[in-house]
């Protein structure tokens, strides 16, 4: 039994990992912030389905507040640092830089100080897709450039990956960054595409299709995403021997630091996973086509080669069988 702190525990993917980590047997200490840059209500009620039961605990702490934070530190040793709490979201980063600035960077130092004064538990931290900015090679994978962000959510995340790479530099801190491609399913985040479609074709209204739908998204279901990361968690991020400094590698390190993308290596058109949705949804969509907006990429396609080799970990759930456990959730949740 290990004994775990999961950062963002009210969250989407927070949530799902506290429960399968519960459900191996392991002790899982969650912390969250509960803003309401979505409903609180959801993340209250995915909590509610994790308090009280056997080696689950939780404390309501912001990343930012550094004495909250160590104060949990303190609390209990770590067998590993999963972070997953964050501002997400790439468009309203556009409106509101500094709830990024607080969580993203200064909540994320206050994570790596924290380990760094604990015992130096090896780490594992939300990146995301978005890091790839500008880069138009596809795949993207884990040893491209990516110095060209379009967001400042993706500035945020590249951020991080370098912070981390310093921490295991100079104090040996194993950290392993996961770069998250679109995750979707049950419990999801109000503000993603899939969630805002399922609502708006239930309730007979038009959804908003973005750049006239000519977009692609390595869609990836929360089962695998939560399968990918358990692997890591096992697996902390070594130094790399073969790493050379005459031509480095990006996603490794001589340092115990890794990157990897967690996707589904499958990028689907927005309009196919739009049909798939009415398909599970048993209604028609009508589309508001619009042009592209700030910020956003055209297509995201993640090279998963590093994950399959390193913890064998090759995702395994279909897009239309993703899709309608969603739905099933959604109207079991919402009703409709």
């Amino acid at each position: 039994m290990k004994t775990l702190l999961v950062t963002g525990a009210a969250g989407f993917v927070g949530y799902h990992l506290s429960r399968r980590l519960l459900d191996r047997g392991d002790r899982v200490i969650g912390i969250d912030n509960l803003n309401d840059y979505y409903s609180v209500q959801l993340k209250r009620d995915r909590l509610a389905q994790l308090e009280g039961r056997p080696g689950f605990s939780f404390a309501p702490v912001d990343l930012a507040d550094a004495a909250a934070l160590n104060a949990v530190f303190a609390s209990a040793k770590f067998d590993g640092v999963i972070n997953l709490g964050a501002q997400a979201g790439v468009r309203y980063s556009l409106t509101h830089p500094q709830a990024y600035v607080q969580s993203n960077l200064v909540g994320f130092a206050n994570i790596l100080e924290a380990c760094r004064h604990h015992g130096l538990p090896p780490l594992l931290y939300a990146s995301s897709s978005s890091v790839y900015g500008a880069n138009e090679k596809m795949p993207w994978a884990v040893a491209d450039n990516v110095d060209h962000p379009v967001s400042l959510y993706a500035a945020t995340k590249k951020s991080n990956e370098l912070m981390a790479h310093t921490y295991a530099h100079l104090y040996g801190l194993a950290c392993t960054g996961l770069r998250f491609f679109t995750v979707y399913g049950s419990w999801g985040r109000p503000d993603m595409a899939y969630f805002k479609f399922t609502k708006a074709i239930l309730a007979g209204e038009a959804i908003d299709v973005y750049n006239h739908g000519r977009m692609q998204r390595d869609f990836t279901y929360i089962d695998d995403v939560v399968e990918a990361v358990v692997r890591l968690t096992d697996r902390p991020a070594t130094g790399n021997p073969d790493w050379n400094a005459q031509a480095p590698d990006p996603a490794s390190s001589r340092a115990p630091y890794r990157v990897y993308n967690i996707g589904n290596h499958q990028p689907v058109e927005l309009l196919d996973f739009i049909a798939v949705l009415e398909d599970v949804l048993g209604r028609k969509a009508t589309m508001n086509l619009l042009p592209m907006q700030a910020g956003d990429v055209v297509a995201t396609y993640a090279d998963t080669a590093a994950l399959q080799r390193d913890v064998g970990f090759a995702p395994a759930t279909p897009i239309a069988e993703g899709l309608r456990r969603f739905a099933d959730w959604y109207r079991g949740y919402y009703g409709g």
